[in-house]
């Protein structure tokens, strides 16, 4: 049977048919195709934290406006410039997400996700065209960063949709950990790549992982299989789903009552996509989204300024080059590694994703606090400092973009209805990216007054994530109670 989402299988089946194997062996291409992707897009967002230190203002422009770096990002108003770039490409990103996933619910998943892959590529490259056609106004990176952005914003729902459709309940969370490192992968092999050719010209530090996407796009345009139905397998845990909803609607038959709910002309054998207000009516769904709002307000700011802070900030009394910031800068991305795959094992353990995200948020507090204080000690405090930091803070962000967004679009209370799961991603990281937008732009501006200011708001940030998941933890916790009482009255 021929997948509604899907548009067939890719050429590389038809080139190689002994590509056609297990089911195992295509859900683990899946995971790698689409790791490879999401990597790739990563590592084209890394640039503009890299190359900040060399376009704004150097350490010794602070307090004057000496004419050094790349106009119009020089002098004593670069930093506020540098952040309004970033509003420009997240607001745009954050924008073209809702319309992103709303698409991909309807139309072949892998052309679109070529399409957005391509055109990310190619508008990182124009960007750093900038470098070598020497181009000096500010309108001309505006526009570039806000239509890369769109392109952007395909990205991410195409990916968690694919991998949602492949990947069952069972270990979703551990699964999607791992899977979700691309993330940070890609924010690493970025900082790498742009570090590494950035004394040839800054320009450079774009082409390359412009590039990266484009050989990317190619690899998901040939291999990538959007939904097991295209070669024939069943979805993982599709039969129960289905069986559920067969026994809910059997049980409205008998209801004289005609409201059956918000998903009400949803049936077993309707595969249409859902409604966006209806999408933000699901349970949870807008809790997750608030609180990534303000998640991604935080790991945004430390993506787009963590080089530059690294770069303005004495360690042990001596200031670090520019390549020698963005290489050390991709320590925050390691522990963000170890993050996501920890929440989303913890979360599997105790099954409490609201809980999880809360306590690695409520840790996370102190800690930042200890890095801004005692991170200018010693390299070695630094960058311990930076690896907690990163474990801490990109661990909800990483759940609730995979684990959680996959769990509240495949819910029970959307019957069987697998058109869901890119709209209610694009929902909760459509919502984040609007905080992502908002806390580089901040960073841009409150930076001027000391970057205590900054450390302030990113706690604040913070404090905000976890009030907004506090209702459904307690929640978890009355479930888990219910759970062990349950479970010792069944033993006595």
């Amino acid at each position: 049977m021929q997948s509604k989402i899907g548009g067939g299988l890719p050429p590389a089946f038809s080139l190689f048919p002994s590509l056609n194997k297990t089911f195992t062996f295509h859900q683990i291409l899946v995971l790698i195709i689409t790791f490879v992707a999401y990597a790739s897009f990563h590592a084209s967002r890394k640039p503009p934290s890299i190359v900040k230190s060399v376009l704004g203002p150097s350490v010794e422009e602070e307090s004057n406006s000496i004419d050094n770096g790349w106009a119009p990002f020089n002098g004593t108003k670069g930093t506020q410039r540098l952040g309004e770039l970033d509003l420009a490409f997240l607001s745009s990103y954050a924008l073209g997400m809702y319309f992103a996933g709303h698409l991909g619910d309807r139309i072949d998943l892998r052309l679109f996700l070529v399409f957005g892959m391509m055109g990310s590529g190619i508008l990182t490259v124009v960007f750093g065209l900038g470098y070598w056609m020497n181009v000096h106004l500010l309108g001309f990176y505006m526009t570039v960063q806000i239509v890369c952005g769109l392109f952007q914003s395909i990205g991410w729902p195409c990916v968690v949709s694919v991998v949602g459709n492949w990947c069952g309940k069972e270990k979703r969370g551990l699964i999607m950990g791992v899977w979700n490192s691309h993330t940070s992968v890609g924010n690493i092999v970025g900082s790498v790549f742009a570090s590494s050719v950035l004394d040839s010209g800054w320009g450079w530090s774009f082409a390359l992982p412009g590039g990266l996407v484009i050989v990317s796009g190619l690899l998901v345009f040939m291999c990538l299989v959007v939904s097991p139905h295209d070669l024939g397998f069943e979805e993982p845990g599709k039969e129960i789903e289905m069986g559920l909803a067969a026994e809910t609607l059997v049980a409205e038959e008998d209801k004289e009552d005609d409201d059956v709910g918000l998903l009400e002309n949803v049936d077993l054998g309707d595969d249409s996509a859902i409604g966006f207000l209806e999408a933000w009516k699901l349970p949870g769904v807008a809790p997750f989204a608030f609180c990534l709002f303000f998640s991604k307000l935080v790991a945004y700011t430390f993506l787009y300024w963590l080089p530059y802070y690294l770069r303005h900030q004495a360690v042990a009394g001596v200031y670090i080059s520019h390549k020698t910031a963005g290489i050390l800068s991709t320590v925050f991305d390691i522990g963000g590694v170890f993050g996501g795959i920890s929440a989303g094992f913890i979360s599997d353990k105790i099954k409490a994703r609201a809980l999880t995200s809360i306590a690695f948020l409520s840790l996370s507090i102190p800690v930042l606090v200890m890095y801004r204080v005692y991170g200018s000690v010693s390299m070695f405090i630094n960058i311990g400092l930076m690896f907690v930091s990163g474990l801490l803070v990109n661990g909800p962000y990483a759940l609730i973009t995979t684990a959680v967004a996959a769990d509240l679009g495949t819910q029970d209370s959307i019957k069987g209805n697998g058109r869901a799961l890119a709209t209610v991603t694009a929902i909760i990281d459509g919502t984040g990216s609007v905080g992502a937008a908002l806390g580089p732009l901040l960073a841009g501006y409150i930076s001027s007054r000391g970057w205590n200011s900054v450390f302030f708001m990113l706690i604040v940030s913070i404090f905000f994530a976890g009030l907004f998941l506090v209702r459904l933890a307690k929640a978890e916790i009355k479930e888990m109670s219910s759970s062990g009482e349950l479970i010792a009255s069944s033993g006595s």
